[in-house]
């Protein structure tokens, strides 16, 4: 029987993924959503139509599929998520989790202070539903800062690990560009299966040995802050194609880590965000990629078979 993901409209199959963009945020609000932003508030609309611009333009370029990997405490508003899913015809996979470890901290402890605790509002949001939507979540996100994972967020990792073994979810890290290969082991020993664990925004180190040392760790390694402006898109294509040229396709996931619609934050595509927009792996990247020697089938492999294989819960060739 294949594996069944969850989305916010329902449950697919792996094969039904399609091209998929890893890692993408719809909306961001920190410690919201606020009501306005709700389905009964007065900003509902005007955001979901702005996010609805954005979807359609990566349907035009065939992403069938959007990871959303915002938590509880970055304004994760599973409402919104299914009316955009509703209106670009998306499957938009939402995530439980937690981002900060301040809001880690007043969760376990209005949780009753335990780990355990947590492990099990994680549990519940994959197999019940988030809050009373009924919307299940479909992948798992962790976070740690550096240079060092501190105990809080060794705690998180851990109460990411139950979860994830208790009901297969995959999980999706957030790194600086470091301490992906002490997430791995940490999540590894704890019980995930290593290729369970897209270890993210790996784009920000430039180090190829770094990179390597994750995959033959048994992990995924993303790409995912194309367009972002704290480093040059170049850049990044440059790392990647070494990875490529190495034969490490299967194991590489791209995305952006754009934000749709950032209450309070800044407005992608304009500015110094020009580039920061869904659409640009597409426009930009792909043609970069091209011309120093990737293949169709690299790209594919990337945008596609990665994911399926990835949801799927099968090992990487």
């Amino acid at each position: 029987m294949p594996t069944l993901i969850n989305t916010v409209t329902g449950t697919i199959i792996p094969d039904q993924l399609g091209s998929t963009l890893m890692h993408e945020h719809v909306f961001v609000q920190y410690g919201g959503p606020s009501t306005d932003c709700l389905p009964s508030g007065r900003k509902f609309n005007a955001i979901a139509e702005r996010c609805n611009g954005f979807g359609k333009g990566i349907r035009t370029y065939g992403v069938t599929t959007v990871v959303d990997p915002t938590t509880v405490d970055l304004g994760r508003n599973p409402l919104l998520l299914a009316e955009v899913a509703a209106r670009t015809g998306l499957a938009i996979i939402s995530a439980t989790g937690i981002y900060s470890t301040g809001a880690y901290l007043r969760i376990r402890r209005e949780l009753g202070g335990s780990i355990d605790a947590v492990s099990e509002l994680f549990i519940q949001e994959l197999t019940e539903g988030i809050d009373d939507t009924g919307i299940k979540a479909g992948i798992i996100k962790v976070v740690t800062g550096h240079p060092v994972i501190i105990e809080e967020e060794r705690e998180l990792l851990l109460a990411a690990a139950r979860a994830s073994v208790v009901t297969g979810a995959p999980i999706i890290t957030h790194t600086e560009g470091v301490l992906g290969v002490e997430q791995q082991n940490i999540l590894g020993d704890a019980g995930v299966p290593l290729h369970r664990i897209i270890i993210g925004h790996s784009c920000l180190s430039r180090d190829f040995q770094y990179h390597t040392q994750i995959i033959r760790g048994g992990s995924y390694v993303a790409f995912d802050r194309f367009g972002m402006p704290d480093m040059p898109d170049e850049t990044r294509a440059a790392s990647l194609m070494k990875l490529l040229d190495a034969g490490y396709a299967s194991r590489l996931m791209v995305s952006h880590d754009s934000v749709w619609y950032w209450a309070n934050g800044p407005s992608i595509g304009t500015g110094a965000y020009k580039n920061w927009v869904p659409t640009n792996f597409f426009e930009r990247v792909i043609p970069m990629l091209r011309f120093n020697g990737a293949t169709d089938e690299q790209i594919e492999t990337m945008l596609v078979a990665n994911p399926r294989h990835f949801f799927a819960g099968e090992a990487p060739s």
